[in-house]
């Protein structure tokens, strides 16, 4: 948090692969049969997650994205789906990804990487 604070607003970006992989899970916890304080609290994780959203670009996934996205998936690099296309995002805007995720992330060609956890 003290990295992503010290950049100027608006100037990362947050792909909608992100988005729905955040949004899937929150939603997945309502979907549970939850009462109570679970239940009001699964409410209050959604609404920060849309907060959080609103303080990044959106950089959205279109055809050369998409393009990318397909070229990738024919390397067979041994990278989940979802995080091929937020690579494919990445590429095909020639912007640095910012993750935790080295390990996957690494198998991908020509991806710039920066990890804000060390």
């Amino acid at each position: 948090m003290a990295r992503f604070a010290a950049e100027a607003p608006r100037t990362i970006g947050l792909s909608p692969i992100s988005v729905e992989e955040a949004l899937r899970g929150r939603l997945a916890v309502l979907a549970r049969p939850l009462v109570g304080a679970p239940h009001i609290r699964a409410y209050a994780w959604l609404v920060n997650a849309l907060e959080l959203f609103q303080q990044f670009h959106s950089v959205p996934f279109d055809q050369s994205c998409d393009t990318v996205y397909q070229q990738l998936r024919a390397q067979q690099l041994r990278v989940g789906t979802q995080d091929l296309k937020i690579a494919a995002v990445a590429l095909a805007n020639t912007l640095t990804l910012v993750t935790r995720n080295r390990r996957d992330f690494a198998r991908v060609p020509g991806l710039f990487l920066d990890d804000w956890s060390v």
